[in-house]
């Protein structure tokens, strides 16, 4: 008998959750809710297997096996806390909250329950960066000198949504910064990052930059260097690099990488251009949703997955908001320095 799987919220990533799982064998139903009650309508006719809830708190009192969060950033902290309070494992978009101290508060709470939390960095589940993490693992790259991660966005998302993402670090680059964490297995310890507006002037109006660089200093050595904009509009660029003193290998390079290549005589890449991230990342967002659901069902096999943990994405908040510091003062920011500021959580 397959799961039952509760979703809160439709939006754009929700909706799509809500697809993907149900087309996992082991997803027997869906439960779903919305603040807009025209989203769970269309869900609930789109898909024969899910049923609505009133609102979250119906929802998680509904006998699910397991939630997937994927509502307005600053709705997270407070449904994972109930989550938890229900016993319910939990898998939740990122971030964790809007701010440090409140991911930081999350995160104790996490510790102290037996339940498990997922957050939805779903770049771990793609088939090649996964593949140059094990290179990385293996030893083949020999010492990592430098890990490049670039996400270039089509085109700004909505006026509304960028006055509440908290910035292009903890909203974009935080993918990034996930990632080239997860890649090497090491910790950030300094960030400088630098960023500009040339662009709608909506961004600057918030505090925002609507494109940014950022260099990442590593524990062990390693040089990270991150780029994001909210302007490509020749498609949706996602891709790592990973140069090592014997090796280097790259994932996101395929024929639908939306750059043209000025080398004569070479086709490459050919194919239609990547539009958007649900596209370019589709296979991965499976993979890290039937990874979540096997270990409802099974929770040994965690072991064998690579899930983002509370505690990842509290230094990923860390990471993002000293890149966040750093445009403002324009200096490096030691991550020390924001992890002591830190209140205590409650």
């Amino acid at each position: 008998m397959g799961l039952t799987v509760g979703v809160i919220g439709l939006g754009r990533i929700g909706g799509f959750h809500a697809d993907t799982l149900t087309a996992l064998p082991s997803v027997a139903e869906l439960v779903v809710t919305d603040a807009n009650p025209a989203a769970v309508a269309a869900t609930t006719d789109r898909l024969a297997s899910a049923r609505a809830a009133s609102d979250a708190d119906s929802l998680l009192n509904s006998e699910i096996d397991a939630v997937v969060i994927a509502s307005a950033t600053p709705t997270h902290a407070e449904l994972i806390e109930k989550a938890i309070a229900a016993g319910i494992p939990t898998l939740c978009e990122k971030p964790i909250a809007l701010s440090v101290a409140e991911s930081a508060e999350v995160v104790a709470r996490v510790a102290d329950t037996d339940v498990p939390v997922t957050i939805g960095y779903n770049r771990r589940f793609d088939p090649a960066m996964a593949a140059a993490r094990s290179a990385v693992d293996a030893g083949e790259l020999g010492f990592i000198t430098t890990v490049r991660s670039t996400t270039l966005d089509p085109a700004p998302p909505p006026a509304a949504y960028v006055a509440a993402s908290g910035g292009i670090f903890r909203d974009c680059a935080v993918h990034d910064f996930d990632t080239v964490r997860w890649l090497l297995d090491d910790d950030v310890v300094e960030v400088y990052a630098t960023g500009s507006n040339q662009g709608d002037p909506l961004f600057a109006d918030v505090g925002d930059v609507d494109s940014a660089s950022i260099l990442l200093r590593f524990a062990r050595g390693t040089t990270g260097v991150v780029s994001v904009t909210r302007y490509n509009a020749r498609g949706y660029d996602c891709r790592l690099e990973v140069h090592g003193s014997t090796d280097s290998v790259v994932a996101g390079w395929d024929p639908a990488t939306p750059v043209r290549n000025m080398q004569a005589d070479c086709a490459f890449p050919a194919a239609e251009p990547h539009r958007f991230f649900m596209d370019r990342f589709a296979a991965a967002y499976r993979a890290e949703l039937a990874a979540f659901c096997a270990s409802v069902i099974d929770p040994s096999t965690t072991a064998t997955s690579a899930p983002c943990t509370a505690q990842d994405a509290l230094e990923v908040a860390l990471i993002a908001e000293a890149a966040t510091r750093s445009v403002a003062t324009g200096r490096a920011v030691l991550i020390d320095e924001i992890r002591d500021a830190l209140v205590p959580a409650r």
